[in-house]
């Protein structure tokens, strides 16, 4: 599977720009993570960019992403990025994470939101313009971008950093490559300025 026919499964399935730049979010930091890790990083950005494709036709943990596997698969999307897909939901699918990839999704997953909510209260909508310090600094707001599970982000990062990293990945440097990824695909995200409103 190309990365065009990826994209191609997301625009037809997805409609929400905000579900959209998630999983083009959660795209950038596996590719980034698989550049420092040797790994593909077109097999791990496919992971990422699909991860959540079904969610608006499947949108319970106990039907996503199981239902929504059997057209990946018709598709010719890889058996590992399927793994790595069912693993982010191991409550809905009974499938665990395994590999690096499987482990790096669910790492990736939930953190973009509270990344993505750091760059959407800033004046300037640019993810560009926010520091690991201010997101740190909202980390205890329980409010702020409520939909996060900081204790999920904790696990899942303790878990990638213990698998990947031998344990030496923290969480704030997590945040930092995270935010760093996202920084650098700005303008696909839309996070680039272009949502602020005209002076």
């Amino acid at each position: 599977m190309e990365r065009a026919e990826a994209w191609e499964i997301v625009r037809d399935n997805v409609e929400a720009a905000g579900l959209r730049r998630h999983m083009l979010a959660v795209e950038a930091t596996m590719r980034r993570y698989a550049g420092e890790l040797g790994e593909d990083p077109e097999l791990w950005g496919l992971a990422g960019l699909l991860h959540d494709y079904d969610w608006e036709i499947h949108p319970t943990l106990a039907s996503h992403p199981r239902d929504g596997i059997a057209l990946l698969a018709e598709r010719g999307c890889p058996a590992p990025a399927i793994q790595a897909i069912l693993a982010h939901n191991p409550e809905g699918t009974q499938v665990d994470a395994v590999s690096k990839m499987d482990y790096a999704l669910r790492a990736c997953d939930e953190i973009t939101g509270l990344v993505t909510a750091a760059a959407l209260v800033r004046p300037t909508k640019d993810v560009r313009d926010v520091e690991v310090k201010s997101i740190k600094k909202r980390w205890k707001e329980r409010a702020f971008a409520a939909g996060v599970d900081r204790d999920e982000v904790e696990r899942a990062t303790a878990d990638f950093s213990r698998v990947a990293f031998d344990g030496q990945l923290e969480l704030w440097r997590h945040v930092e490559n995270v935010l760093g990824a996202m920084q650098s695909a700005a303008a696909e995200l839309e996070l680039d300025g272009r949502l602020a409103k005209p002076v």
